[in-house]
Formats: structure tokens, C-alpha cells, sequence
């Protein structure tokens, strides 16, 4: 059980949140929900005890054990990869090394016998002879093949770094798990095996995440951070968008419903004030004035930018060709003979567990990347614009925002450009922010803006929601559900490719296709 007790902090003048009472119990699954620089990230570091509370304190059950998804893979370098799951245990790796310390030394004291024995006792309490074998099969259960085992972290590949992190996490059967964004870089089947391991799970799981249907999926309750306070909700995801949007709308029609009084007790009172056979009625609606009390509204922290793909040239019969594609990396056939043909209508979700493959795809059809052999054929009235994974070209100048934009859209006046930043959450004078000190969703939501305004009629977007809060992630499922013309995407989110997708191509793992005219929701569970 983990509790939060009265708990303030704040940063200077700035309250992040204000007298935070909580209580998480076992068996319970509970998204950390709020906008970007709500305090998500930093309420997770309260309750480590990273950071301290400006008032309030945060308790456990005794000898409970709290465990945190680290972030900085780079401090496990010289680590071997099994090693770094069981350090995910303190306690037990540290018995363990403690125990090797021990049997090492050439001379046996007595001393030593008396320590390696209390060890062996806790060692053999906390399970651990098989604490390797725990190991490898949760990573084996998050695509970490055993040949990785031994291995340094320095030595395998980032992605598969970021598993054995997440491994490193869950390992042990910990008291109270804390995951900040823990589907990031996983592959389709790791995501399902997690998310079947937190529904079983029996402790307790504070989780944050951008992926809306992990969210419904694993979460029995929502916790709200906005307004400078914190709320729980029971339920999952959209029973909170469906409770809170309910909660608002009460409280606006309730605040219409008393204006309307108001105004109509005030005209009475200035109508029948003066009125000596009418004044008793008018003191009484007075009093009746005075105890109606408005709701507090306050403003919301999230802030939804409005995404929308307009059209302005119609598609003709032919859009997209694709004929026996092959590209080689490194002497490696990533694509092998691909072939397909983009329809009127079609809305297609590349998959694949090999990111490479899908990149390379997208960077030649948008032109950015040269392939070895085969066509790629645009029909001639197709406009395509791309959304690249990695965008940091785009931004290495020093222009400003306002400046950077002009390059994709010419107006005479400013006006114009600087009322569309604004819908897309660049107002006054955020215009004026050099791109080049952007962060990650600010340079997304740029790279956004930059599409809209080139009215494509054909988009490519190679993981879209990175860098995206929940807002902006449902602002542009919307737009993408709405665009009149065709797209190809890859994306991790899985509500996106099931609301947004009607054809599923797969790149397998020796490079050629399986492509299918289904849902993702039939595809994810086929």
C-alpha cells in the first residue's frame, strides 16, 4: 500500500500540486494521466523519494519494496545484461555480490562463516537460486534472446537496452511498481506480454504512459493531474475522458441555469424595487440573489491544437505503385521484392518488429532514400508530404518559429500564420522561440503545421505520436480519421491504427510482405 498525505510542492512561486491525498492499494493498476509539464514524471520521482514534498508525506507498508523503470541505459555499460535485471532486486544483487566477495577469499575466517550463513539463510528466503532463470524469462518474454544474456549493455543494440531496463523493473515480484512510459521502443508482442503481465499483476502499478489503448487496457483507476490538483478516477481511460467531458458540461449547464436566474430575479428587483406593494418580493428575491453561487470553472492545463488535412487537389485513378522493391543495409536484404498498390480510399498501417525496414520504406517513398533495385510510381496528380521519425534536420538552423513556418507557406502579412500557430499551441510570443531549442513535441507539432500547410493529398508518417502528450495525440487521431485522401503510417499507438487504418502491410523478418485488408484490432489478435 503506498498513501500521499496532505502533499504540496512547489518550485519557487510555482505550485505543482496542492494538499494531494491518495491512497494505492494492491491489485490495483493506476494511470498517471495530465499535460506535458504537469508534474507526471515528478510525482513519480516524490514517491522514490528522489525529490522531497514541500509539505505532506508519502508512507508505505512496512518492508515494502518500490520499483522505478530507470531511463539512462548508458549507466549499465560495463554491466553484464542478467546482472542488470536481478539489480533490479537491490537486496538480493547485493547479497549476491556480497556472497561472491566472500567465497572468494583465499583465507576462510570464522568471521566469514557466520556472514556467508546469514546470507545463504536471506539468499535462500528471497528465492534466489533462481533469480537468473527469473531473469531470463521475463526478458526472453520481452524478445531478449538468450544469446544477449552474458553480453555487456554496451554491447547489444539500444532497443534491446531499453528491455532489459523494463526487465530490470519487473523482476522480483516488486511491492510497488512504477513504469514512466514503459511501452517506448517496444515491439508489438513485448507490449502484449506487458500488458498481460500488469493485468495479472497483484501488487500495486502506478504507470504513465501516451498510449491510450495500454491505458484502457491495464489501468482499474485514472489519476487526473490538471487545475493544480491531483483526482482519481475508478476506471480506465476513456471512463475518465467520458467522466470528466460529463463533469464539465454539468457544471457549464448548471452555471447557464443560475445566470439565467440571476438575470431573472435582478430584472425583477430593478422592476418592483421602487413598488411599495411589491417590495417585500423584491427584498425577498434579493436574498434569494445573494445565496446563488457560481461554479468555479477554472482553466484546464491541456490545451488540444486543432489538426486538420485539407484537400485542395483531387486524387486521380493512379496514386501509388510499388513494383519488386529491394533495398540492401549492410549486406542484409531488409526489403525483398515488396510489391503493392495504394487504392482509393486506403488508409495503410505498415508493422513490423523491424524498425530499420519500415524507416528505410518510408524515407524511399518519400524520396529521401535510394533503393537498389525496383519502381516506386506516384501517380501524377498525388502531392505527398512526410512525417519522418527523426526530424532533426529540419530544425538545425536559427529561425524562429514564425520564420521556420514561412519557409512552407508565403503571406504578406504575419497575421494570418501566427492565428494558425496559435491553433497548433504556438501563441503571442512562443512564435518567437528559436527552433532550434525546441523540445520533442514542440518540433512535432512544427512538423505538423509544416504538412497542414502544403494541403497534401497523400501522407506518409513514420510514428507520428512521438513526442505527442494525450492531447495531441487525439487531436491528430481526429485529423487523420477525417483526411478525404490516402496515407501510409507506422505507429506504435494502437487506438490510432485501429480508428484510423483499414489495410494492414507487414514486413516479416527476411524483408517480403503479407498485406491485408483488415483492421489492426483483427490483425493484433489473430
Amino acid at each position: 500500500m503506498l498513501q500521499v498525505n496532505n502533499v504540496s510542492l512547489r518550485f519557487g512561486k510555482r505550485t505543482l500540486f496542492e494538499n494531494v491525498n491518495l491512497k494505492f492499494v494492491d491489485g490495483a493498476c493506476y494511470g498517471l494521466i495530465g499535460a506535458n509539464g504537469a508534474g507526471k514524471s515528478t510525482f513519480l520521482k516524490l514517491l522514490t523519494g528522489e525529490l522531497e514534498t514541500t509539505t505532506g508525506d508519502i508512507t508505505t507498508g512496512k518492508n515494502e519494496r518500490i520499483s522505478v523503470l530507470k531511463q539512462d541505459h548508458y549507466q549499465y555499460d560495463d554491466v553484464r545484461v542478467l546482472d542488470v535485471v536481478i539489480m533490479g532486486n537491490d537486496k538480493l544483487y547485493k547479497i549476491m555480490k556480497e556472497k561472491e566477495e566472500l567465497y572468494s577469499h583465499t583465507e576462510f575466517t570464522e568471521e566469514d562463516g557466520y556472514r556467508l550463513a546469514d546470507l545463504e539463510a536471506e539468499f535462500l528466503e528471497m528465492d534466489g537460486w533462481n533469480a537468473e532463470n527469473d531473469a531470463a524469462i521475463i526478458l526472453n518474454n520481452l524478445g531478449v534472446k538468450d544469446e544477449f544474456y552474458d553480453k555487456k549493455m554496451s554491447e547489444i543494440p539500444v532497443k534491446l537496452r531499453v528491455k532489459v531496463l523494463l526487465a530490470s523493473a519487473l523482476f522480483g515480484n516488486p511491492d510497488i511498481l512504477l513504469l514512466d512510459e514503459p511501452t517506448n521502443s517496444l515491439d508489438l508482442d513485448a507490449i502484449n506480454w506487458l500488458e498481460e503481465f500488469l493485468i495479472n499483476f497483484p501488487n500495486t502499478v502506478i504507470v504513465v504512459s501516451h498510449d491510450r489503448y495500454f491505458l484502457n487496457k491495464v489501468c482499474t483507476h485514472i489519476v487526473d493531474i490538471d487545475f493544480g490538483k491531483m483526482k482519481m478516477y475508478i476506471g480506465n481511460y476513456d471512463f475518465w475522458y467520458q467522466s470528466s467531458e460529463l463533469a464539465l458540461k454539468q457544471m457549464k449547464e448548471s452555471n447557464k441555469k443560475k445566470e439565467e436566474k440571476i438575470k431573472e430575479l435582478q430584472d425583477f428587483i430593478a422592476r418592483f424595487s421602487a413598488n411599495a406593494s411589491k417590495s417585500k418580493q423584491a427584498t425577498s428575491r434579493k436574498k434569494m440573489l445573494e445565496k446563488i453561487e457560481l461554479d468555479e470553472i477554472v482553466p484546464s492545463s491541456r490545451k488540444y491544437p486543432f489538426i486538420e488535412f485539407k484537400i485542395t487537389k483531387q486524387v486521380g485513378k493512379e496514386i501509388l505503385r510499388v513494383e519488386n522493391l529491394i533495398k540492401e543495409v549492410d549486406g542484409v536484404r531488409i526489403l525483398n521484392k515488396i510489391s503493392f498498390t495504394v487504392l482509393k480510399g486506403d488508409k495503410i498501417a505498415i508493422v513490423s518488429n523491424n524498425d530499420l525496414a519500415k524507416t528505410t520504406l518510408f524515407n524511399i517513398l518519400a524520396g529521401e532514400e535510394k533503393f537498389d533495385k525496383g519502381q516506386v510510381l506516384f501517380g501524377k496528380t498525388i502531392s505527398p508530404s512526410y512525417l519522418p521519425q527523426d526530424n532533426s534536420n529540419y530544425f538545425s538552423g536559427d529561425l524562429s518559429i514564425l520564420d521556420w513556418i514561412k519557409q512552407y507557406k508565403r503571406v504578406d502579412d504575419d497575421t494570418e500564420l501566427r492565428g494558425f500557430l496559435g491553433r497548433m499551441l504556438f501563441s503571442k510570443e512562443d512564435v518567437f522561440k528559436k527552433v532550434n531549442v525546441l523540445s520533442g513535441g514542440e518540433k512535432a507539432r512544427c512538423m505538423l503545421s509544416k504538412m497542414m500547410l502544403e494541403e497534401p493529398n497523400f501522407l506518409i508518417l513514420d510514428e507520428p505520436t512521438n513526442h505527442l502528450d494525450l492531447e495531441s495525440i487525439t487531436s491528430l487521431n481526429k485529423g487523420l480519421e477525417n483526411f478525404a485522401g490516402e496515407l501510409i503510417l507506422t505507429s506504435r499507438d494502437h487506438e490510432l491504427n485501429q480508428t484510423v487504418c483499414n489495410r494492414i502491410i507487414e514486413i516479416k523478418d527476411d524483408g517480403t510482405i503479407i498485406d491485408r485488408r483488415l483492421t489492426f484490432d483483427e490483425y493484433y489478435n489473430n
